[in-house]
């Protein structure tokens, strides 16, 4: 932030996009994990944003809700509520909530985002990154107790450090630059659904680095989300098709 210099926003636009988008996406996130939900599936979950971004653009921003945007929806509703039928020892429902919270929050950073307009876009993800260290500190304090922070610190290897430059360089200041960059161009409901490819990676990368394989159910249910995402990106194109094939 020295060196960027602070977007021309109101400090409560600053707070609000990093207490959603930073702070309240991934305080959700990590704590689901915490309470068992696995890393690939949390990466399918969390793709609910694209959802709760159709919903909340269309009562914030008044942006036209597709029948197909609600097909959809209702569709990856049937997949999150065949993932959450499982038992408590694949997936808690607790888990599972606290994945839904965490995409709601990145939803409404995606709409704060879009309200912005022409400003510095990079700017602002530097800059909404002073909003959580200090709430993180808290509940981490809360949650896990300064025995587990200290540990942490003390016994800290090359591939948390490693593991830290990812998420801080290029999942953050590269990936969600990017991303603002996109949402300041473009409807918020044609833009969230392209991060379907992040279950895609997140599955792969569980299953290469942490051998991470999904029950039967779960495998079913990760499907009908990926299909009623599928049908919000591409349902106006196939109805177009077959009404021009009509003709």
């Amino acid at each position: 932030m020295f060196f960027i210099r602070r977007p021309q926003l109101p400090w409560r636009w600053l707070i609000a996009y990093g207490s959603t988008i930073s702070l309240g996406q991934f305080a959700f996130l990590f704590e689901a994990m915490h309470n068992g939900m696995p890393p690939g599936l949390a990466s399918l979950v969390l793709q609910s944003q694209a959802f709760f971004t159709m919903v909340f653009a269309a009562l914030f921003l008044g942006e036209r809700l597709r029948s197909a945007s609600v097909f959809g929806l209702l569709v990856a509703a049937g997949g999150l509520a065949l993932i959450g039928s499982e038992n408590d020892s694949h997936v808690p429902l607790l888990a599972l909530l606290l994945t839904l919270c965490g995409g709601a929050c990145w939803a409404m950073g995606n709409i704060i985002t879009r309200r912005f307009g022409n400003i510095d876009l990079m700017a602002l993800v530097i800059w909404g990154g002073l909003v959580p260290p200090l709430p993180f500190l808290g509940l981490s304090w809360y949650l896990e107790g300064p025995e587990l922070i200290e540990s942490s610190l003390r016994n800290i290897g090359l591939s948390s450090i490693l593991s830290l430059v990812y998420l801080a360089v290029i999942a953050t200041m590269l990936g969600y630059g990017l991303w603002s960059r996109l949402l300041s161009r473009y409807p918020a409901g044609k833009v969230a659904p392209f991060s379907l490819l992040v279950p895609v990676v997140g599955l792969t990368s569980s299953a290469l680095l942490l051998d991470e394989r999904l029950s039967a159910i779960q495998c079913w249910g990760g499907l009908l989300v990926m299909l009623g995402l599928l049908i919000n990106v591409f349902g106006p194109r196939l109805r177009e098709a077959l009404r021009t094939a009509q003709a």
